[in-house]
Formats: structure tokens, sequence, C-alpha cells
């Protein structure tokens, strides 16, 4: 491992913004370029950037090297071989320097003028850990932007904010975690599964007295980017292993059965359904899997489980009901509109140009 400073590092910022890559660095570019701009808007030494390099053979040094002499100081390491994603996570965290730490995927976006309200508020308040609501984009996230939506709110207790948060406490990019509440936690014990970050959201939310959730649109999540993986075992039997886990932390179980609640009514269908229209996954291990869990529950017999199990044409119709039913209940009716309005522009722009292009 080779751990390059691009300029004196303060021992002690607020924030680090560690980013974990390998070989993708074009949006590895995009996100520095971001970075570069907001951070014109904090004070200098307040923010650490880190960049750990899992040895890709693309052009990534130089895409670091370039932001670098732009003006955005970046602590670059560069593993001498690809050490995996799981041990380059733990491997980010630990270097990180500042007293909260937000593991942020290569091709995630900060929102314009977010870096500076965060600062802020880790300036001025003790967190365990703070959310930061994500949306979906495919090619532009300014152009795919859903709009302003929600508030800021501070919660009480791990367990009510854990309940609060829901599914985001997976993503890794919307989470910004209190490392100082972590000392005794080895990030390497975590490095296993696809899911490693999960552990230190919840320690650091369980651990704390208050937490912030910043319920709005700010960080902007690149679709369908992740390498390949079999849905139901990391985001059923692997994320629900780890909520279990976490009862003798402090997690109620009033907490878990409304996070279930909420996973089934509003999170499942949507990727259920994607599922089944791309014909990825394999149904019966994802049937499995669920009703290991949720058999007694109506909302999976009645409400999910058409989706998995109906004839594909049925199955469509149900996901896409459950889908609309289930995410405008949980406010993201304007997110689903924007997303396939953008869709709708983006078909619409690229058929014209190739009708006005000439032919070859």
């Amino acid at each position: 491992m080779t751990d390059t400073n691009a300029a004196a590092a303060n021992s002690s910022p607020v924030l680090t913004i560690a980013i974990p890559t390998f070989n993708r660095a074009s949006y590895l570019e995009m996100n520095l370029a971001q970075l570069r701009a907001e951070m014109t808007n904090v004070a200098p030494g307040l923010v650490e950037v880190i960049v750990s390099d899992n040895c890709s053979p693309d052009r990534t040094p130089d895409v670091v090297a370039d932001a670098t002499r732009d003006g955005l100081p970046v602590r670059y390491v560069r593993n001498q071989e690809n050490i995996g994603w799981g041990r380059n996570f733990a491997q980010c965290f630990d270097l990180a320097h500042g007293k909260y730490v937000l593991l942020m995927g290569d091709d995630d976006l900060l929102m314009d003028g977010v870096l500076a309200r965060l600062v802020d508020h880790l300036k001025s308040n003790a967190y365990g850990v703070v959310c930061l609501r994500a949306f979906g984009y495919d090619a532009d996230f300014r152009r795919e932007y859903p709009g302003p939506h929600g508030s800021e709110r501070v919660v009480k207790g791990g367990s009510e904010f854990l309940a609060a948060i829901g599914p985001l406490m997976s993503l890794t990019s919307c989470n910004v975690v209190n490392k100082t509440l972590l000392t005794g936690v080895d990030s390497h014990q975590f490095s296993s599964g696809d899911l490693g970050a999960l552990h230190l959201v919840l320690r650091a939310a369980l651990a704390a007295d208050q937490s912030l959730y910043i319920d709005e649109y700010v960080v902007a999540s690149k679709r369908q980017n992740s390498n390949a993986y079999e849905f139901s075992r990391v985001f059923v039997s692997e994320f629900w292993r780890i909520i279990d886990a976490h009862m003798p932390f402090g997690l109620t179980p009033n907490a878990i059965r409304t996070l279930e609640t909420n996973m089934l009514f509003s999170y499942y269908p949507f990727y259920i359904l994607d599922l089944r229209l791309s014909r990825r996954g394999d149904m019966d291990l994802t049937h499995r899997q669920l009703a290991h869990r949720f058999h007694d529950r109506w909302l999976f017999r009645y409400w999910l489980d058409p989706i998995i199990r109906s004839p594909r044409p049925l199955a469509i119709v149900w996901g896409a009901v459950t889908t609309f039913v289930g995410r405008a209940t949980g406010g993201e009716l304007r997110r689903g509109i924007s997303f396939a309005w953008a869709r709708v522009a983006r078909s619409v722009t690229e058929g014209f140009r190739s009708r006005s292009s000439p032919a070859a």
C-alpha cells in the first residue's frame, strides 16, 4: 500500500470523505470534480478526502493527480494488489482522520451546496450518524434531480433513528458515521460481506443519544452500477442477519418490526418488480429467503409474493401497483415521476438524434 498526501493533512478534520475505488476512473473523475467544487465553500482543513485505489489498471492514478493539481487535497492510497471490496472499505475507514467518516461510492455524488451544510451540522452538534437521503440518476444528476423535498430532523435514540431511515441505512454513501463512538470496533471483522458499512451505521447510531436525518434529496446515486450480486442474498439474508445481530447492542424488537413493515410495503416491491422485468435473479431463491423471515406476515403473502410467483404479465402489473402505492405512501412519488420523465426525455432525444444522423 502506497499512501500519498497531496497536501498537508489536518490531523483532526471534522469530516473524512473516503472513496474506495477500482477500475472506474470516469465515475471517480465526476465524483472528485464535484467534491472540488463543494470544497470551495468549506474552510481549509475541515474536510479530508481519501481515495483508496484497489490497484486499478485504468487511468485512476491520473484522475487523482489531475484533481490534486486542480486544487483538491487528496490522500491517495494505492494498493499493490486488489484486496477486495470489503477489505478496501475497511482500510478506508481505518485511514480516516476525521471525527466523522463518509464512506462514499466512487459513482455517487453530493448535490450542490450539501458539503458546507453538512460540515456546519457536524461542527455544531454531536451525532451518532447523519443520514442523507438519496435519489437515483442515470446520466445527468442535476437534470434528474427530483427537486426540493422533506426536511431535517434530530431523532433521539438509536432504534428510533434506524426505524426512521429504513433501508437508507444500507446505502454507504448516505451515512456519515461518528468514528469516535467506534474506537473498540474492528472494521475488518465486517469485510467479508456486501454490507460491511451497515454494521458501522448500526453501532454508531445505537451508541449515540441522537442522530440526524436530512430527509431531502442530497445524494445522487448511480443506478444499476454495482457489481453483479444476488439481490435476495444481500438484501434479505445478509441484511436481516446483520439487523438481528444488533439486538444485544440496543436495537429494539419494535424498531425491527417497523423496519420489516416498511421494507415489505415500500422497498421490496420495486426491486422484485425490477427482477421480473429484467429477468435477473433467482426467483425461487428470492421466495425462499423472504418466506423464511416473513411467512407469517400478510404483507408478504398478499402484497409481495404475487410479484415473485405470479405469471410474469400479472406479476408486472401487480408489481407496478404495489410499487406506486408503496412509494407514494412513503413520500417517494416525486422521485419516481422525475425518474420516469428523465428516462422518457432521454429516449426521445436519443431517438431524434439517431433519425437526424446521416446513414453510415
